[in-house]
């Protein structure tokens, strides 16, 4: 996986919820979040124990219980901040002020996922790559990286798309608007920067530890998406089929 791939990637995700946001009509931007919020969260939830959990798991000296649980954590005190935008809950009031606080949150959790991909892109993942092909003939690390990657795309999306719904309503204009999203679209890329050039080990942590910590928001995230579509304790039907679209894509990710 190329590393300028994966930050044009990034980017464009963000840039493509905004233009969605740009041309199309309300309506039709809620239904989309909805169904775009469903996909992710049934991939989030099928990626953590398909393929980060057991091989997390596959590292006896770590607690990685503690780490995944941790991440939990840390997401529901982001989200305290950020008001829920990352399943969905836009509060928009028309002439606000810009909720920066949410920005911030959103920012800290978009640069903690982007570090283990980092990770995995730099010369610790090649380490650990050459290590699995010696002890085992082949390795899921290039299925790991890409699994992460798209959970993070597929995410951000919906999420740039309810971000740029609430820039629009501020007071910034339509110019400043799309510098404050194009600058959150910078974040996940900055948190690749950080694990590319800044390994776990330098700071005393491990790589597992970290991944650890993004699976535990990725459950949180994931779960809430998912217990949050229903309505009237109803699933609608194209809800539930996204879920389901997002869980078997993961079992096809290698």
């Amino acid at each position: 996986m190329q590393t300028i791939i994966v930050f044009t990637s990034l980017i464009l995700s963000v840039v493509f919820g905004g233009l969605i946001v740009t041309y199309l009509k309300q309506s039709n931007k809620a239904q989309i979040i909805k169904v775009m919020l469903a996909f992710s969260g049934g991939f989030l939830l099928a990626i953590a124990f398909l393929h980060f959990i057991p091989d997390l798991y596959d590292q006896p000296s770590i607690s990685i219980g503690t780490y995944i649980l941790v991440g939990f954590l840390v997401q529901l005190i982001l989200e305290f901040f950020s008001g829920g935008i990352e399943h969905g809950h836009v509060h928009v009031h028309k002439g606000q002020s810009m909720p920066w606080g949410l920005f911030i949150s959103l920012s800290v959790h978009s640069i903690l996922e982007g570090i283990p991909l980092g990770n995995q892109l730099s010369g610790l993942s090649l380490d650990h790559l050459t290590e699995s092909i010696h002890h085992h003939g082949h390795t899921h690390a290039d299925g790991d990286a890409n699994s992460l990657l798209l959970g993070i795309l597929f995410h951000q999306l919906p999420v740039a798309i309810a971000l740029m719904t609430l820039l629009i309503n501020t007071k910034l204009s339509n110019l400043n608007s799309w510098v404050v999203l194009l600058l959150f679209g910078l974040m996940t890329p900055l948190g690749v920067l950080l694990g590319l050039f800044m390994p776990a080990e330098q700071i005393g942590l491990n790589y597992h530890m970290i991944l650890a910590v993004v699976v535990g928001m990725f459950l949180h995230i994931s779960t809430t998406i998912i217990f949050e579509t229903s309505e009237n304790h109803k699933f609608n039907l194209l809800k539930l089929a996204a879920i389901i679209t997002g869980c078997g894509l993961a079992f096809f990710i290698n």
